[in-house]
């Protein structure tokens, strides 16, 4: 039997963390085409309204550049055109020359809706054209621009008001496209008057779109399973990157590996053969805040046996049975994630609110730990558009197991 080569756990963090662009200093201006840049380099961020500092979004990029500030995605997205909206795993800002694949998502969403369809009713079906043509008569708009006269409902989209659920149904299957929110809320257009014309006009085939969702998954995690392949932009399935490894594996394209986990167990997975050979940079020894859906911990199992780190968010828990708290923001030093906070911009008195911090199992918060965290939430801080950081007495509590 072959043995496979083994990848040490700390080379394995390392690797991963350099692959998601925090091995490096977060230097640089942060907009135009630096912020591209991280965007491609990433693949996709998560959109996600939760404002407790600042949204997931906006967070994930700072982690990266200190010095971005919000305005720069949204420049990025409305005028510059460098990304688009749509869904990976969630809502999510894509890279824009990744659009033409989306087109495999489009038309796998319109035959799974088009069986759903009478559960909506005809009413619902009979809103897209007329959505389609206010559109293209009268410019983009948002739900609250349609079906007025509609009865409103709570629960899944489908659920909504029918022009509202119109809406929703062209985006998900490409007819339309979100070319601004505004606060929140996403407004649409043609997706002929979003779109660059060079990648609306790029077609691929379906064996294309799977080929590139592998190899550029894998080049983005530097080590996965096929289930990770699939998952990572959400946009083929779990046979489609099987069957893809297989293949790649005959063809010795890539290589199986074992990857050492934080309890030193085992995982099997693949890797380009040249990622064992090339040199991995140690991450600098800086404390950065992290957003519950930094694209580093959006797999939580995943971070949970490269690093240790077992993280749920708590919004959904009763209060009284939360472990930490509403929400709580992870704190990655160097390797390592050392920590989980508890922090609130609180706006109307112009400072960021430290409510409680639990450290990891065997870290100690001692005078140069605290300088790098102080650190941490007074970038944090200015992101957030508030002046101060406060503490709560008692903020510093005891590593939960």
């Amino acid at each position: 039997m072959t043995s496979r080569p083994l990848i040490e756990n700390a080379r394995a963090r390392s690797l991963f963390l350099a692959r998601h662009d925090l091995a490096g200093a977060p230097s640089g201006p942060g907009h135009g085409p630096d912020l591209q840049g991280v965007i491609e380099d990433l693949g996709f961020v998560q959109v996600d309204s939760i404002n407790t500092v600042a949204r997931a979004h906006h967070m994930i990029l700072h982690a990266r550049r200190t010095s971005y500030r919000p305005d720069a995605l949204h420049r990025l997205h409305d005028r510059d055109r460098g990304v688009f909206e749509h869904w990976t795993h969630d809502a999510s800002m894509i890279a824009m020359r990744h659009f033409p694949h989306w087109r495999l998502r489009f038309a796998r969403n319109a035959d799974v809706l088009a069986e759903k369809w009478t559960r909506w009713g005809r009413e619902f079906g009979s809103k897209t054209d007329a959505v389609l043509r206010r559109i293209a008569d009268h410019g983009p708009c948002s739900s609250a621009d349609v079906g007025e006269d509609e009865a409103r409902s709570t629960g899944g989209w489908w659920d909504w008001h029918p022009s509202k659920a119109a809406l929703e149904y062209l985006w998900r299957t490409g007819e339309l496209s979100v070319t601004r929110r505004d606060g929140f809320r996403k407004v649409y257009d043609l997706t002929e008057n979003v779109i660059p014309p060079e990648w609306l006009n790029a077609r691929f085939t379906e064996e294309e779109t799977v080929d590139w969702a592998c190899r550029s998954a894998l080049d983005r995690l530097g080590f996965a399973t096929s289930g990770e392949l699939s998952a990572f932009w959400d946009l083929i399935t779990p046979p489609e990157a099987k069957g893809w490894v297989e293949a790649a594996l005959k063809r010795g394209e890539v290589t199986e590996v074992e990857i050492e986990c934080a309890d030193r167990r085992r995982r099997r997975s693949l890797a380009w053969p040249e990622t064992l050979e090339k040199p991995v940079a140690e991450p600098p020894g800086r404390m950065r805040v992290l957003s519950p859906f930094d694209p580093a911990l959006r797999d939580r199992n995943r971070a949970e046996r490269l690093f240790g780190f077992r993280y749920r968010i708590e919004i959904f828990v009763p209060e009284a049975k939360r472990i930490y708290g509403y929400y709580v923001f992870p704190l990655l030093e160097a390797d390592r994630i050392v920590g989980r906070i508890d922090i609130k911009a609180e706006r109307d008195r112009d400072r960021l609110q430290v409510r409680a911090l639990w450290p990891e199992q065997g870290v100690r918060f001692g005078a140069g730990r605290r300088a790098r965290l102080e650190a941490a939430l007074e970038r944090t801080a200015r992101l957030a558009g508030v002046r101060s950081v406060g503490f709560e007495d008692g903020w510093l509590r005891e590593a939960r197991d």
